[in-house]
């Protein structure tokens, strides 16, 4: 699947729920089965900065995509990474780089989470488009 596929998906899933609380507590299901990071890699190296919550990301390529695993210690923000993964995990880098986000937006996740959440998401967003430029560099 594309992203823009992946993020169409997402959104019609968002959209079968009537209010924040059934969205909250479907992303907490979408933490569970988060693809867990390697212990190994759940160090400060790996940590996003600008998350209020801790969030380990680690990147890997696997032929010629972009594979993410990750972990959170707070619940909802797992759920938020999972979604990010859910998306951008097994895609070629130039496609994250390139990669639109208004699917946040069109499921309202920004403007439902606290201020330093929404900061975290953007910071989250932010650091797998870092690691598809940093992996698109090698593959040149």
């Amino acid at each position: 699947m594309t992203i823009k596929e992946i993020q169409e998906e997402i959104v019609d899933e968002f959209s079968m729920f009537d209010d924040w609380m059934q969205r909250y507590e479907y992303m907490i299901e979408l933490g569970k089965s988060l693809p867990l990071i390697d212990a190994q890699y759940k160090t400060d190296d790996n940590i996003i900065k600008g998350c209020q919550s801790k969030v380990w990301v680690h990147a890997e390529l696997k032929g010629d995509n972009l594979v993410f695993t990750a972990d959170s210690d707070a619940i909802i923000t797992k759920g938020i990474i999972a979604i990010l993964i859910r998306v951008f995990s097994n895609q070629r880098p130039k496609e994250i780089m390139e990669a639109d986000t208004e699917f946040i937006d069109e499921i309202g996740l920004k403007e439902h989470l606290s201020p330093t959440r929404a900061n975290g998401l953007v910071s989250m967003v932010k650091q797998l488009k870092l690691y598809a430029v940093a992996y698109q560099t090698q593959l040149n």
